[in-house]
């Protein structure tokens, strides 16, 4: 089978500009824009809700698929979290955080590598932080102010589930514009480009659903 020149070209070309993001924690810088009361109330109960990253499976073939999602996405993850146990409890709380905000789970493990490359206490030059690079601004919008709660890896990955899910919906579900909007950079293409570039280092056919 040919490969057209010219996709192989711009497929190259987007992996690139996920592997440059991918190297420094310098990608997200959320802008701090004035909310309505009853988005920010909204948000808030979003963030504060403590249920466990736990999954629930109606059968046992929803299970078996998980099952093998976390299988094939920890050996894809391996050589940036060598560490067996703490890759799959960040595989399944990326899981269940992108689910319960109501997130593609490779849209989500696709943006972590892009921000942080799966660095838990990634530090921006903005001061964004940990794996998706939350801003600290957002710890005293929606939570309690204290910004070094965004190292914990289910406080980071529910705070960067929430936002992101926030701006999809301010963009009307276009994935390109909210996740400009995540970045600081609506409108302009290399960070988005580079988060698609990445999702698709994460596509799992044989996707789990949860009950």
């Amino acid at each position: 089978m040919r490969i057209d020149r010219r996709i192989l070209l711009q497929r190259t070309s987007c992996l690139g500009l996920a592997l440059s993001f991918s190297q420094q924690a310098s990608a997200g810088s959320q802008l701090e824009e004035p909310m309505a009361d009853a988005v920010r109330n909204a948000l808030s109960a979003a963030v504060a809700n403590s249920a466990p990253p736990v999954p629930d499976f109606d059968t046992t073939e929803a299970r078996l698929a998980y099952v093998r999602w976390l299988r094939t996405q920890s050996d894809r993850l391996r050589r940036r979290i060598p560490e067996l146990e703490a890759r799959r409890e960040f595989l399944q709380t990326a899981w269940y955080e992108s689910r319960r905000a109501r997130l593609d789970t490779g849209l989500v493990l696709g943006l972590v590598q892009v921000e942080s490359n799966f660095r838990k206490f990634a530090v921006s030059s903005v001061g964004a932080r940990g794996y998706m690079q939350v801003m600290p601004f957002w710890t005293r919008a929606l939570g309690d102010g204290d910004p070094g709660r965004l190292f914990h890896m289910q406080t980071n990955l529910r705070f960067g589930c929430v936002i992101l899910r926030h701006y999809l919906d301010r963009e009307r579900g276009d994935e390109f514009l909210a996740l400009g909007r995540y970045n600081g950079s609506r409108g302009r293409a290399p960070y988005p480009d580079a988060v698609f570039a990445a999702r698709r280092q994460w596509a799992f056919t044989d996707a789990p659903a949860a009950g």
